[in-house]
């Protein structure tokens, strides 16, 4: 038997649930010295998470870092991770997901909304005019790990080494063991069309029992249930995971009910493959019935660094305006193929 892969040290992405959360999503500045000062944070990202995570120790402060494929290209010089891209919008029968903007992503969460309030300050305080917050969530714990719609969230996660194989890359990108991409999407909540549904109906959307939180049995469990098209194999019958860490949000004075979606994977492709069949449908057409009353308002597709990676951002940047510079050979690959490369992935029908 082969042993565990090797990683180098990973980002706080296993961290268990927390009963808050922060979300921030920035674009950087277009300036040499923007880029520089938002390097700089991110890079040190450690000081100021311990700092503030001092303060109270068993608040269980932490943070992770994302960035997006066209940071990614201005700030290193050399190899790109091998899935990282653009967020892929979708457009199906009835539903859309949009993709939007963001350079940078700060999830911060710990037991309480203080701590991640006072981290989150103290990085935007830092960045200053070099990068612009375009996506601010507070996310709490409601209840027993339920949504707004009132059902568990998160009930099929991996955990302990399966939660590393499904979220941490290995072997198959070397270069970039330790680190994991996450997609996160913000949904709106149609609560007063969703509270019209009774309870039995809620459940064939969801694929779930309300109250026990019990997976449907398959002779009843709908084709187009959240739990059907968010179910993932290969060709070889193994399923493929990936690792949530979802929250809900709402402002009362504005009537917005949300979760936000947070998914971690080794590969974002078991990610979007669900995407897809939760808009496209599968077969086409038979989209996620969820999506009648939960609206995707933003998408956006982040590469999270191993700890040294993240140390190192910029470092390849700072080195080339140092050094003189030599003549550069046209890209012969053109630009980044964005078509979804999913190899034998497809989902299974309960």
């Amino acid at each position: 038997m082969p042993g565990p892969v090797a990683r180098l040290a990973p980002q706080a992405v296993l961290t268990p649930p927390s009963p808050a959360s922060l979300f921030l999503v920035l674009v950087a500045g277009d300036s040499d010295d923007d880029l520089a000062t938002v390097c700089d944070v991110l890079s040190g990202i450690d000081g100021p998470l311990k700092a503030v995570g001092f303060r109270e120790l068993a608040g269980s402060l932490s943070c992770v870092v994302g960035v997006g494929a066209q940071f990614w290209d201005r700030v290193s010089a050399s190899s790109r991770p091998a899935h990282l891209h653009p967020f892929v919008p979708l457009s199906g029968p009835a539903h859309s997901a949009p993709s939007t903007p963001g350079d940078v992503l700060f999830h911060i969460k710990a037991a309480r909304k203080d701590l991640c309030f006072e981290l989150g300050r103290q990085i935007v305080s830092a960045l200053g005019s070099a990068a612009t917050v375009i996506d601010e969530v507070h996310g709490f714990r409601y209840f027993d790990s339920r949504d707004l719609l009132g059902f568990v969230d998160g009930t099929e996660n991996p955990t302990d080494d399966d939660a590393a194989d499904a979220a941490l890359i290995g072997d198959e990108d070397p270069d970039f063991r330790g680190g994991s991409y996450v997609i996160v999407q913000k949904y709106l909540h149609d609560m007063n069309e969703w509270n019209t549904l009774s309870t039995e109906e809620q459940e064939r959307v969801i694929g779930r029992t309300k109250l026990e939180n019990v997976e449907l049995d398959d002779d009843v469990q709908p084709s187009n249930s959240h739990v059907t098209l968010n179910t993932i194999v290969d060709d070889d019958g193994v399923e493929h995971d990936i690792l949530r860490d979802n929250m809900a949000f709402g402002s009362l004075g504005e009537a917005e009910y949300g979760t936000y979606f947070i998914g971690y994977a080794k590969d974002p492709a078991v990610t979007e493959l669900m995407l897809r069949r939760m808009f496209l449908g599968e077969p086409p057409g038979n989209y996620d019935r969820i999506l009648d009353f939960s609206t995707a308002a933003t998408g956006t597709l982040f590469f999270v660094p191993s700890r040294d990676v993240l140390e190192s951002l910029g470092d390849e940047q700072a080195d080339a305006e140092s050094a003189p510079e030599d003549p550069v050979e046209p890209d012969a690959a053109g630009p980044y193929d964005l078509s979804l490369k999913i190899g034998g992935l497809k989902g299974v029908s309960q």
